[in-house]
């Protein structure tokens, strides 16, 4: 072990951004270009835009048919392979192996990691859905956890500074539930999908089916989208990595605006261990870091710091960052760290074939489909007894190979290229309540192979999630009929917390410094030059996808930092 010995003469920053994901990349690029120079220090290897080794291969091209071997997945994915459709041959060089980084569960927990420079934002999902008041006043209106500090108003011109940047293409449909944003052209719906999309709405006026809103470029404005972007090619191979730049992430798009600024210091290997502070000045002064190649110790210091390491990984670091201050982790003197836990839960829908259509087929393969935003628990008439909160739905028709799976030799080739009936598909989104006992905790006896401590997840769905997902399956089964399918199948498959990859909880914002770890700023109540924006902010989860909600809170925490340092208060 040796620590840095110049100290604060060569590794002072104006500010340290933990995390080089979906919220990280964003605050480091809003931190630099008001003129703060800059650290973002990422635990995993380092990764440039471009650097994406099966963006481009064709499906024979890969081995095994995509399959990863069952030897494999035995001895490094064997927690996330739980996930049946997660972990395959094109994308699993983005994924964190299960025995290098190990963790234990007291309920089964399915946490998704990607340990390298732009994190799971080249693997995310693309869904941007704004939140509403509906969601944001939800917790006071039912009595459950805390009350969040902020409103709709507070976070809509962060939500049009952010979708601008971004570039989320969309269809507006007028729903309060769901607002509408600063769209680019919609992935437009295929034939199957609008007349869903009609008959639905016959029977179902209030179920609207959209095409999802997307961060995926329909109309690409070099003025508007830096970085090394271009137009989506609708290759839906996005979880690889996309060399167009056509979909968002910290490697296209924030990253590279950052640099331009020549503000930023990009340090890859690096594992934050803990944020160290002073007790006579009530801030933090900087981080520790062990280099994940050398095992060096060093020390970085900066006036403001923000976490983004994920919702596991920053309160992992701030439980690990122990003083007499705070012996249960930095800014944890309401005791809520590492508690309310929360995801969404999915693994129930349906799905069926659409008869007709045999004459029409669609150009390109969008990466995504429909969207049927939440329609539960939204006003008096749509209230259930049974539950409360609600859910939405992902789903997409498309034609698939013909042939009835029994042809072999000739016929078998021959039916691969004749396209078979539209199917539709839909997947069911549910919220997940912050309760308290659902947690994550640190197991400093047990440590991993870099010395940190072994996080122990405890967390499951409840009473209120069980009976919202039976009314989900129901609903799913129930406009399928109204689209006239047949073949109807519904499925609830064994989902755990995580298994959505929507972390969300564990440092949550509040009104009260009791009752929440954060502000209204996503600042410390125990520690002012402290920030948290990445999903362990959150108070509650909603239905809706989180990380156009996380680059919203995070450029306006920025922006509030920064009038902060004007005025000498950091």
């Amino acid at each position: 072990m040796s620590f840095n010995q110049k100290g604060k003469e060569t590794h002072t920053y104006d500010a340290i951004v933990v995390g080089s994901g979906i919220s990280g990349g964003f605050a480091a690029m809003e931190l630099c270009k008001k003129g703060h120079k800059t650290l973002m220090l990422e635990r995993g290897r380092m990764v440039k835009h471009g650097e994406y080794p099966t963006a481009n291969l064709d499906s024979w091209e890969i081995k095994n048919q995509n399959k990863v071997t069952s030897e494999e997945i035995a001895a490094h994915y064997y927690k996330q392979n739980r996930l049946s459709w997660w972990v395959h041959e094109d994308n699993k060089h983005w994924i964190a192996k299960d025995d290098e980084y190990p963790y234990d569960e007291v309920n089964r927990f399915d946490w998704i990691r990607g340990h390298h420079v732009g994190g799971r934002s080249i693997m995310w999902g693309r869904h941007c859905y704004r939140w509403s008041d509906i969601d944001f006043e939800a917790n006071m209106k039912d009595g459950i956890a805390v009350d969040w500090p902020i409103r709709y108003k507070d976070i809509e011109p962060w939500y049009d500074y952010v979708e601008t940047f971004v570039g989320v293409s969309g269809q507006k449909e007028g729903l309060k539930q769901v607002p509408d944003g600063k769209f680019l052209p919609p992935m437009e719906l295929n034939c199957a999908e609008q007349f869903f999309r009609e008959e639905v709405a016959k029977k179902y006026p209030k179920r609207v089916v959209t095409p999802g809103r997307t961060a995926n470029l329909t109309q690409y404005n070099p003025e508007v989208h830096l970085g090394t972007r271009g137009q989506c090619q609708t290759r839906d191979r996005c979880w690889r990595g996309c060399p167009f730049g056509g979909y968002f992430s910290s490697l296209s798009a924030t990253i590279p605006v950052a640099a331009q600024t020549g503000n930023l210091t990009l340090r890859a290997d690096s594992i934050v261990t803990e944020i160290m502070f002073d007790t006579n000045t009530r801030k933090a002064t900087g981080v520790r870091v062990k280099d994940a190649q050398t095992g060096e110790i060093v020390e970085y210091f900066a006036r403001i710091i923000f976490c983004n390491a994920s919702t596991v990984g920053t309160t992992a670091i701030l439980l690990n960052s122990r003083s007499d201050e705070f012996p249960d982790g930095l800014g944890n003197s309401s005791g809520e760290l590492g508690h309310n836990l929360m995801d969404h839960h999915y693994g129930m829908g349906a799905s069926a074939t659409l008869p007709g259509f045999e004459d029409k087929y669609y150009k390109g393969r969008k990466p995504l489909g429909f969207y049927i935003p939440r329609f539960r628990n939204i006003d008096a008439e749509t209230k259930r007894s049974d539950y409360i909160r609600g859910f939405g739905y992902q789903g997409r028709a498309a034609r698939y190979a013909g042939g009835d799976g029994t042809e072999i030799g000739v016929d078998l080739k021959n039916s691969i290229f004749q396209p078979g009936p539209y199917r539709i598909g839909m997947t069911c989104f549910g919220e997940l309540l912050p309760y308290h006992e659902n947690k994550m905790y640190l197991n400093f006896e047990k440590k991993d192979k870099y010395g940190m401590p072994i996080i122990t997840f405890d967390a499951k769905l409840r009473e209120n999630e069980m009976a919202m997902r039976a009314d989900g399956i129901a609903c799913a089964a129930e406009m399928l009929e109204a689209a006239g399918c047949i073949d109807i199948s519904t499925y609830d498959e064994a989902t755990a917390v995580g298994a959505a990859i929507h972390e969300m909880g564990t440092a949550r914002m509040g009104r009260d410094p009791n009752t929440s770890v954060l502000n209204k700023w996503n600042q410390m109540h125990d520690v002012q030059n402290v920030f948290i924006t990445d999903g362990s902010c959150m108070t509650s989860s909603a239905t809706q996808n989180p990380s156009i909600t996380y680059m919203a809170l995070t450029a306006r925490a920025v922006d509030y930092a920064h009038k902060l340092t004007d005025k000498g208060v950091l």
